[in-house]
């Protein structure tokens, strides 16, 4: 089974690009963080936490939606990433992501920036 999809018929739906720069690990989701999809985020997040790379920076940028599962994905790793001693930061989040956020009350606990630089640069 392709690594990059979840089933066939969500191909394509959650593309995830993993880079590190200095410090921080940049999780990069491309397209719907949902219930089917979700397991494609949750994969290189625990798989950065295991390396020992606690600053976990999501650029949200190029997502395009996320439900409950996906915003469950992103406070487990907060909470496991904290725990290491580090942290989850949200970057660049579109209009319709960030409501998602805003009604849950979920940005209250991440540190959250307007761009992946600032992000970076924090």
């Amino acid at each position: 089974m392709d690594r990059g999809t979840v089933g066939s018929a969500n191909q394509g739906r959650l593309k995830v690009g993993v880079r590190t720069e200095g410090r921080s690990e940049v999780l990069t989701p491309a397209g719907e963080l949902d219930h089917h999809t979700a397991e494609l985020l949750r994969e290189p997040l625990d798989a950065a936490l295991e390396q020992g790379r606690t600053r976990l920076v999501i650029d949200c940028s190029q997502l395009a939606f996320c439900d409950s599962t996906g915003l469950n994905v992103l406070l487990g790793a907060r909470l496991k990433a904290e725990a290491a001693g580090g942290g989850v930061h949200l970057a660049g989040m579109q209009p319709v992501v960030a409501r998602v956020f805003e009604i849950t009350g979920a940005e209250a606990v991440f540190t959250v920036h307007d761009s992946l630089d600032a992000a970076l640069a924090d």
